[in-house]
Parts: C-alpha cells; sequence; structure tokens
C-alpha cells in the first residue's frame, strides 16, 4: 500500500496573473506515494500581513509571471527576497513560472529570461498557459511536491543525525561521570 502525505502549495505572482484568491485540494499518486495537495491561490494578494502569513503556511511555492507584463517578472524576485526572509533559517522550495504562454504574439519576457532567472533562483522553471492547459501545469506541481519531499527527507535525515549526535555526548557524560 503506498504511504500518504500532505503537503501544502502557495502560488505568488501579481493580480491578475491569477484569476482570485482559491484553496483546492487535490490527490495524486506521485512516484508510488499517495500525496494530498492543499494549493491556495492568492491571485496577487497585496495585504502584506496576509501575504506573510500565506508564506508561512505553505512549504512550496509557485512564483508566476504574466510573460506578456515585463513588469510581473521584475517582482518575481523581490517576492523571492520576501519569501526568504519569512522562511529563514530554511531554504525555499519553489518553482518559477511563467503564465500565457498561449499569448507568444503578446510576449515581453523572453523564454531565456525566465531560465536565466530560475538559474538564478536555483529551481525548475515552466512556461504554461492557466487557460489553454499548456505546458503540462500538472507536472508543476507535481514536480514541487516532489522537491518538498525530498526537502523533508534532507531536513529528517539532518535532526536524526543531530539526535544521534546529542544522545551520544549524554551517553558519553553519563560514562565519564561514573568513570570518575
Amino acid at each position: 500500500m503506498a504511504k500518504s502525505a500532505e503537503v501544502k502549495l502557495a502560488l505568488f505572482g501579481r493580480a491578475g496573473v491569477g484569476k482570485s484568491e482559491s484553496t483546492y485540494r487535490h490527490q495524486a499518486t506521485i512516484d508510488d506515494e499517495v500525496v494530498s495537495m492543499e494549493i491556495l491561490d492568492t491571485a496577487g494578494q497585496e495585504d502584506v500581513v496576509q501575504r506573510e502569513g500565506h508564506m508561512r503556511w505553505g512549504e512550496g511555492f509557485v512564483l508566476v509571471y504574466d510573460i506578456t507584463d515585463r513588469g510581473s517578472f521584475e517582482e518575481v524576485l523581490p517576492l523571492k527576497n520576501i519569501l526568504d526572509e519569512v522562511k529563514k533559517p530554511k531554504n525555499v522550495t519553489l518553482i518559477l513560472v511563467g503564465n500565457k504562454a498561449d499569448l507568444d504574439h503578446s510576449r515581453q519576457v523572453s523564454t531565456e529570461e525566465g531560465e536565466k532567472l530560475a538559474t538564478e533562483l536555483a529551481c525548475a522553471f515552466y512556461e504554461c498557459s492557466a487557460c489553454t492547459g499548456e505546458g503540462n501545469i500538472t507536472e508543476i506541481f507535481y514536480e514541487l511536491c516532489r522537491e518538498v519531499r525530498r526537502r523533508r527527507m534532507v531536513q529528517g535525515k539532518t535532526r536524526r543525525r543531530s539526535s544521534t549526535t546529542h544522545v551520544k555526548q549524554a551517553i558519553n557524560k553519563m560514562l565519564t561521570k561514573i568513570s570518575s
């Protein structure tokens, strides 16, 4: 039987990139693991307190910009910096997405610029169209879930190793006291 995991994902981007703030639940089997995704689409929420609350809540993030709106692209890096500040000291798990790929004739941000920014952010990059479904949107969320799972495993190993080290130190202290 496949084990189950729950992942909280949040989408951030300029108002107008999404339609309205909504929360979705979706269950899928990703790499033989049942994953329950809770997806918060902030739709460009401008309220700073609410936005930071969403950032604290999320485990994985989709930073979305509109390929036909250079301003939305230019807001990605400042948004990532806010995420880093809110989530510190943890590394932020994210994917960069250029939306509205169906409007290529109105493009203001090249694919290469998106790829370059994703490299700077050390994250995966996708272009898609939420309107037409172009760009395998499902894969974006599956890949983000995989990355959240990888980070959890790494953090879990670090925690266990750290706990083991503390137990060894405590035992050594006890043995040192007994032998003195």
